[in-house]
């Protein structure tokens, strides 16, 4: 159930460049994201996916800061989430450099198994989805999480909120690798 090696490259190389970011705010701040609750956090996603929308919708970025920057933050507060449901409702909330990013990485490996047992399902149909369907589709995934932290993290038949931000990690690399080939091709 291997990726394709291309997929496989440039996967890695998008995570490559978001934990590069990840690693370097974790220098500047430390670990203060750990104060944040998951629905913080899924907020703070929500955000990010919704400006990406509003600037596809009107065409005009006023901030200056390009949408590429913002599927990377969805994708390291994904992360940070992850971690967050991994290590529960901790008081440790400064942790040690090197210890996040192990943390990161897990996180990484994991979301890309799902990767490969979707793509081998699915394909490689992700190539010829629109980057304004991945924003909607990350938007919906949002609202789904926003449903589950209402009901405590109570489903009856469906994925709880990790698949969900796994799903959204999976579908912001998409995005950014669809924008880098639209950039250079």
């Amino acid at each position: 159930m291997k990726l394709p090696e291309k997929t496989a490259r440039e996967y890695r190389e998008v995570i490559a460049a978001c934990k590069g970011l990840f690693e370097k705010k974790t220098r500047d701040y430390g670990t203060a994201w750990r104060v944040l609750r998951l629905p913080s956090i899924t907020d703070q996603i929500y955000i990010k996916a919704q400006r990406i929308r509003t600037i596809q919708d009107k065409g005009v970025n006023m901030v200056g800061e390009d949408i590429e920057n913002e599927f990377i933050g969805i994708i390291n507060y994904s992360i940070m989430a992850l971690i967050q449901l991994h290590l529960g409702n901790s008081q440790e909330e400064e942790l040690e450099e090197k210890q996040v990013l192990t943390y990161y990485d897990d996180q990484v490996e994991t979301t890309i198994s799902l990767l490969e047992k979707k793509n081998h399902d699915y394909g490689e149909a992700w190539r010829s989805m629109r980057i304004s369907s991945i924003t909607d589709i990350i938007l919906m995934k949002l609202q789904r999480v926003k449903q589950i932290e209402e009901n405590k993290g109570a489903t009856l038949v469906s994925e709880g909120v990790d698949a969900n931000y796994m799903d959204m990690i999976n579908y912001c690399v998409f995005a950014l690798i669809l924008l880098k080939s639209t950039q250079h091709g």
